[in-house]
């Protein structure tokens, strides 16, 4: 959800009789409070100037891959195209918001936004749920590695996605930010539930060795790397959002808002560096294997 989310309603009801002269902002009811909008529009222009790109490199050796790939690409690949999606959509944002002021592009980029709320953490769970299979039941894993079971899941994410992007799009649902809420929290919940399972498992030494392996000590970094950034995306909106009752109307539209949803905004970058930083240390790892050999 953007943090103009909450002041779409200044831009479909601005043209009241005496409020016609006045044309809508970006910070209507939030003149003297622009801190937490300003906050979110950096973290936008960061994802257009670096996830952007990142989204793309991720989208095209997914592409090239010429081995076997990972469980896990088919999430990854429609994770990135989500996020491209939202970066690409950015840039219409701003120049909405600040100079179009068009009814029919604010449609779309609230569809861009649910698109953004709800599939990242649908298909983040979905990565985290594979990973835990893999580590912690190898045993049913290897049953279900065919690519038609992830399919299928992709197929029921994106399902559901849609659905929530296209009524948040069209509006007029009653209570319909808690959707978003009891989603994030469940994701936030399981994530956490999948990654501490995994660092746990990978942390307890075999029989008789008191030094982890130096491949599970690879594997524990990776995992720990991953939460740290899900905890850092999802933990504002998640420790926030279901105290709304307690702030005043303005300070959550101006200022909480925002802020939490600018950390979600931004794991569009964060995401697709950390998946790179991977590749780029796994060739690493085997060009010195060869030429150590």
């Amino acid at each position: 959800m953007d943090a103009f989310d909450s002041n779409s309603t200044f831009l479909l009801n601005h043209s009241k009789p005496n409020d016609s002269v006045r044309p809508w902002t970006p910070f209507d009811g939030c003149e003297e409070r622009p801190a937490g909008i300003f906050f979110d529009l950096t973290a936008q222009i960061f994802n257009v100037i670096l996830g952007l790109p990142a989204n793309v490199t991720v989208l095209w050796l997914i592409l090239r891959k010429t081995g076997e790939s990972s469980t896990s690409d088919i999430f990854i690949f429609n994770l990135a195209v989500m996020d491209g999606f939202f970066g690409c959509m950015v840039p219409l944002d701003i120049v909405n918001v600040f100079l179009l002021n068009n009814k029919d592009v604010w449609y779309a980029q609230k569809f861009a936004y649910g698109v953004k709320d709800m599939g990242g953490p649908l298909f983040l769970s979905c990565i985290c749920l594979d990973r835990y299979v893999a580590v912690l039941h190898p045993i049913t894993f290897t049953g279900l590695k065919d690519h038609k079971y992830r399919a299928a899941c992709s197929v029921v994410v994106l399902a559901i996605t849609l659905a929530y992007a296209i009524a948040k799009a069209i509006g007029g649902i009653e209570n319909f930010e808690k959707i978003f809420t009891v989603s994030i929290l469940t994701a936030f919940a399981f994530m956490l539930f999948c990654n501490i399972s995994i660092l746990w498992a990978l942390k307890r030494s075999g029989p008789g060795k008191d030094e982890m392996h130096p491949m599970k000590k690879k594997a524990f970094k990776m995992v720990l790397s991953i939460l740290a950034i899900i905890v850092f995306n999802y933990l504002p909106p998640v420790a926030l959002f279901p105290f709304q009752q307690y702030y005043s109307v303005d300070v959550f539209k101006c200022y909480i808002q925002p802020f939490a949803f600018s950390f979600v905004n931004i794991s569009s970058s964060t995401q697709p560096l950390l998946y790179l930083s991977r590749v780029e240390n796994t060739k690493l790892c085997s060009s010195t294997r060869t030429k150590s050999m």
